[in-house]
């Protein structure tokens, strides 16, 4: 397997995995043998239950439960809002006011299938954001989402008009390229590489109650290579 799955913690009710982008959280309907996380837990632990997902392509901290008492448990504190579930992410402008409250209803577009959009039938959906660090067209931000609705940070920024900097359903651009940051840039290398072809979003931390001891624990997921180097980039070209 190409993908480092790296196991944070694991005990016998639960274990918490910091997902690499580009591979799924569940079995895929149309070609289920695809690489998953659910699949690879349950052949290196023997059970795994699913508590909540993080899109293919984000990376970052998700959290499995290893019993049906412990999955009731867990699933129990997602439904009722009381983990807390923080993500990083670089947005496309930059934010009028630097902390805020999207409070849009969100349900799957009726038009495309597999898309998300805001509309007043929808599900309740919260998420709440800090602008983290600004540059010239980009801002760092931080997203804490009360809900966990499908794709919902992705729909949120967008339909405040600061989609993902790199999100190819939502904002429609598929990469980010140092031509997009630096002023006067400059190909001598042939055709130019992306800093990052992925979305541009982390689940950096989740914090939870432990399903058997009650006791409050906070889960950390450091920022992958590529959002490191994008942000390095942007640092040094792009305020």
């Amino acid at each position: 397997m190409k993908h480092k799955i790296e196991i944070v913690y694991k005990d016998d009710a639960m274990v918490i995995v910091n997902k690499p982008p580009r591979f799924l959280t569940v079995p895929d309907r149309f070609s289920p043998n695809l690489p998953n996380l659910y699949n690879y837990l349950k052949d290196k632990l023997g059970e795994a239950y699913i508590v909540h997902r993080l899109d293919r392509e984000t990376s970052g901290i998700i959290c499995f439960a290893r019993t049906k008492e412990a999955h009731k448990d867990l699933c129990h504190q997602f439904e009722k809002r009381l983990t807390k579930k923080i993500y990083l992410a670089v947005a496309d402008g930059n934010f009028k006011e630097k902390t805020g409250v999207i409070d849009g209803r969100l349900t799957e577009n009726p038009f495309i299938p597999g898309r998300m959009v805001v509309a007043k039938k929808g599900k309740p959906s919260v998420t709440e954001y800090e602008v983290v660090e600004e540059f010239k067209n980009y801002s760092l931000v931080e997203a804490n989402i009360k809900t966990g609705r499908q794709h919902q940070i992705r729909v949120h920024f967008s339909h405040i008009g600061h989609p993902l900097a790199v999100d190819s359903v939502y904002n429609g651009k598929g990469a980010i390229y140092l031509s997009n940051i630096k002023r006067k840039y400059k190909n001598t290398q042939g055709e130019e590489r992306p800093l990052m072809d992925r979305t541009t979003l982390h689940a950096y931390r989740l914090e939870l109650s432990h399903p058997t001891t009650k006791e409050k624990m906070v889960f950390n997921a450091p920022l992958p290579k590529g959002f490191r180097a994008l942000l390095k980039q942007l640092r040094k070209w792009g305020k």
